[in-house]
């Protein structure tokens, strides 16, 4: 999947082939100036959502990360926001942000949201893909393929469509994770990820970019950028 950070990178991802489009929370957010964690206003996801479902026509998802609230009503209000703007899928992560860290919610507690949330969709005969994310080896604990593995299990029946599972990148915790369930395995680009090959043969449904191009592409504008001051001259960009 081509992860997207404006209007344009939308763009050129259908532009070259991909099929899917989804929102990297953290690379948006860097786009307009805030830290990754919910730090984007919600009403500026929005807005670019709508921009980019008028002109793209490929399927697109939104990175809710937390939902954007910590009410059912207020997470729920913010799908049917994004629904109505044309997404057709969702992410929602059992993080939350308290200041620079990250904790994982109460299994409990957040599987009772996404039966709430699921059964709000269903209600509401909203077509919406909602995507789990998991975040064991994203805060990389000492066991976070059991801890992965319990939460999968407890997530697996309330309605959810899929399972994401940033920063996973051995061959075996990947297997063991797609066996847990029936439902799609997404992982995230990460140095040590498997190949494309491997992945598809270990049954995982779908790979996410998150933030990498975006920073690869910034990267490279800034390295250009010190081109033109140091050798005095444009020849760089153009």
């Amino acid at each position: 999947m081509g992860n997207i950070w404006d209007v344009n990178s939308a763009k050129l991802f259908e532009a070259t082939g991909y099929k899917a489009i989804g929102v990297s929370s953290h690379a948006i957010a860097n786009a307009w100036g805030y830290d990754d964690g919910e730090k984007l206003p919600f009403d500026i996801l929005l807005q670019v959502a709508k921009r980019v479902a008028e002109v793209t026509t490929i399927p697109f998802t939104v990175d809710m990360e937390g939902g954007y609230s910590r009410t059912i009503e207020g997470i729920t209000r913010n799908i049917s926001l994004l629904h109505d703007a044309g997404v057709v899928g969702i992410n929602l992560e059992d993080t939350v942000v308290n200041g620079s860290s990250r904790s994982l919610q109460p299994v409990d507690a957040f599987q009772k949201t996404l039966s709430s949330i699921a059964d709000y969709i269903s209600r509401s005969n909203l077509q919406l893909f909602v995507n789990v994310r998991t975040d064991g080896f994203l805060l990389g604990l000492p066991n976070a393929l059991e801890e992965t593995r319990a939460r999968i299990k407890a997530y697996k029946n309330t309605g959810i469509d899929g399972i994401f599972v940033p920063c996973i990148t051995d061959s075996n915790d990947i297997r063991s994770v797609v066996d847990a369930t029936r439902l799609p395995i997404n992982v995230m680009c990460m140095p040590a990820l498997p190949g494309f090959d491997e992945l598809t043969a270990l049954g995982v449904k779908r790979i996410s970019m998150g933030p990498f191009l975006f920073s690869k592409v910034y990267g490279h504008a800034a390295a250009l950028a010190k081109s033109v001051i140091s050798d005095g001259s444009l020849a760089a960009i153009l």
